[in-house]
């Protein structure tokens, strides 16, 4: 099922992105101007895919219906499988837009529990001796959604560090002293909760998982049997080889090959909405495949 990421003729009228995120989690531009930024890149539709939240779906179907784009309405859970896994989930709510379904619910939930994991990080920050508060972690993200990509902005503009990248490497990725780890959905609980919500959940950025050939395979083909729709094989930062590799193993598993840039603006310079590197051409005719799956 989905697309060949080689074969031109697969590709319909237009290109879509179906990974990106904004102000209301760690992206730095606002919804209204990803908006904007696809419409810029020809796209034909764009989904809006923020960290456990849909803050931003609201003031991002206003700007798409006044620049002529396709928004589709989405999120990206944390979840556990048994590792960490990242599950993008679209056409959220009635219509495909913000709900309440039960999915909606316990995104209100888990943002609730993200709230108190920042102000632990603040409190182990200022412990480790770095200039970095709650109160301006908020600020730096505006308010909403605030996460490690802010800590680290805020890193970079005191000096600590020289860059996003070297604040994660030295303070805040996983390992490092400053990094605070944040509730997470078991698998099988963020898919069963998208598929009641009416919405269609799709495994991101699958290398991420760590593991290769069958063993990945192995995992693909359990989410599959728990619900899975499709997976992102056509990544902003895969190779082709890599899109291949995993664009066959979608097809051999019944899954739609999906795509997007997982677009974060300044928090991820390399990526551009619709073009990941430069090289991204996600067809259109992948929302069909997905639509269909919607709700099932």
């Amino acid at each position: 099922m989905g697309p060949d990421p080689d074969d031109p003729q697969m590709y319909g009228s237009g290109v879509i992105d179906l990974h990106t995120h904004s102000t209301v989690s760690d992206g730095s531009e606002a919804p209204e101007r990803v908006v904007e930024l696809a419409a810029g890149a020809g796209l034909s539709a764009v989904a809006l895919t923020d960290h456990d939240r849909l803050d931003g779906i609201g003031p991002a179907a206003r700007r798409a219906g006044e620049v002529g784009v396709d928004l589709v309405a989405g999120c990206e859970l944390s979840c556990e499988h048994p590792a960490t896994m990242h599950v993008l989930v679209y056409f959220l709510g009635p219509g495909g837009g913000a709900g309440d379904g039960p999915l909606e619910r316990e995104l209100v939930r888990l943002q609730r529990a993200r709230d108190t994991r920042n102000q632990r990080m603040a409190t182990l920050l200022g412990e480790l001796g770095l200039p970095v508060t709650y109160a301006e972690i908020e600020e730096e993200a505006g308010g909403i959604g605030a996460g490690r990509p802010h800590v680290a902005s805020i890193l970079v503009r005191k000096g600590v560090v020289g860059s996003v990248q070297e604040a994660f490497d030295t303070w805040l990725a996983k390992g490092r002293p400053g990094y605070m780890d944040k509730e997470r959905l078991d698998a099988a609980t963020a898919l069963r909760l998208a598929r009641d919500s009416g919405a269609t959940p799709v495994l991101a950025h699958p290398l991420s998982l760590e593991l290769e050939g069958p063993r990945l395979e192995s995992a693909v083909r359990e989410l599959a049997d728990l619900g899975l729709v499709g997976v992102e094989a056509i990544y902003g930062r895969y190779s082709g080889e890599e899109r291949t590799e995993i664009s066959d193993l979608a097809k051999r598993c019944g899954l739609v090959v999906t795509g997007g840039s997982d677009y974060h603006g300044t928090y991820k310079p390399d990526l551009e909405v619709g073009t990941g590197r430069g090289d991204l051409a996600v067809p259109d005719t992948v929302l069909d495949d997905l639509r269909e799956h919607a709700g099932g």
